[in-house]
């Protein structure tokens, strides 16, 4: 039986895929598949940064507003710069340089999430929820609620280009996906993770900086959110000010999906990529039938609820 549940992901998967291409005979179509894997690489980005929150048993609710916050901030300075008062100075930025400001102050905000929730024992739901408010709170002060549109055709290869025949989005994934699954595997960090999820007070008396690895893991959360938020502004050469939003279930759904578990301890990358795209290929299937959207919705938390359900029946035979 443990075995079988090491493949219960990739099982619903290849049934899902089944069951949807029996419906609509568009689903199995290479330009839907290219379509289902540009979707789905957004939620897999900041998905691998929740299994690493997730696996030390923590939670991030903020990512969909760092996501918003940090695209706002990288379209502003593609679209306007900094013009600095009172010098008559204007700093114009490449969209790289844009890029690099805007992901960099994603690890910044998740940093800081880490710090909170270390520092002053707040727990990660209270902390992450407060980040929530404050990100998308700035992002709205950031825009004046306005969308920040024409962002230039550099900055939209990330989101629009293809590469090798395949679209940049899986790229930057794939590239993801490969390094986080190096850390926790192959590195004393990842072993760290491990070991923090499944018995913190064990892992402190060991000698580990619980500290020092909590506040590394939320940097990496909310810097991987800032890379979907590229995506996203990229792919709709616009930041919206209302980007983001629900996100951070999508993520916890394709984590908790993917066999991670909310207690921490136990779970994988892998495991939330498979989660990311059973989510993705839910959503897209549901849109090829004409389901309504609030049905999506419907549909979505009853497969939320079965997966919880079916983590906590497998932690019980464990």
């Amino acid at each position: 039986m443990p075995s079988m549940a090491k493949f219960q992901s990739l099982i619903a998967l290849l049934i899902l895929c089944l069951v949807l291409s029996l419906l609509s005979d568009r689903f199995l179509t290479l330009a839907n598949g290219w379509n289902v894997m540009r979707q789905v690489s957004v939620n897999i980005c900041i998905s691998v940064g929740m299994t690493l929150v997730i696996l030390t048993a923590g939670i991030d609710l903020s990512v969909g507003s760092i996501l918003a916050l940090c695209g706002a901030v990288t379209a502003s300075l593609i679209k306007n710069g900094i013009a600095v008062e009172g010098m008559n100075l204007h700093i114009g930025f490449e969209p790289l340089g844009a890029v690099i400001i805007g992901v960099g102050l994603g690890f910044g905000l998740g940093w800081f999430n880490g710090w909170t929730i270390t520092r002053f024992k707040v727990p990660p739901f209270v902390a992450t929820l407060a980040m929530l408010t404050i990100a998308r709170g700035l992002t709205m002060l950031w825009t004046g609620g306005f969308p920040i549109n024409g962002l230039g055709a550099d900055f939209a290869f990330l989101g629009t280009g293809w590469f090798l025949g395949i679209p940049m989005p899986v790229w930057i994934t794939a590239v993801i996906v490969a390094l986080a699954t190096l850390l926790t595997k192959k590195t004393k960090f990842g072993r760290y993770v491990y070991a923090i999820g499944g018995n913190e007070r064990a892992a402190r008396l060991s000698g580990i900086n619980i500290s020092r690895v909590k506040m590394t893991v939320y940097a990496i959360a909310g810097g991987l959110a800032a890379v979907g938020g590229m995506i996203v502004t990229s792919r709709l050469d616009s930041a919206q000010p209302n980007a983001g939003i629900s996100y951070e279930l999508d993520a916890i759904a394709a984590v908790v999906i993917g066999g991670t578990s909310l207690s921490g301890g136990k779970g994988t990358i892998m495991g939330a990529v498979l989660g990311g795209i059973i989510i993705g290929v839910l959503n897209n299937g549901l849109v090829l039938l004409n389901v309504s959207p609030f049905w999506q919705q419907v549909v979505k938390g009853a497969v939320i609820l079965l997966a919880v359900v079916i983590d906590k029946a497998n932690s019980k035979e464990d």
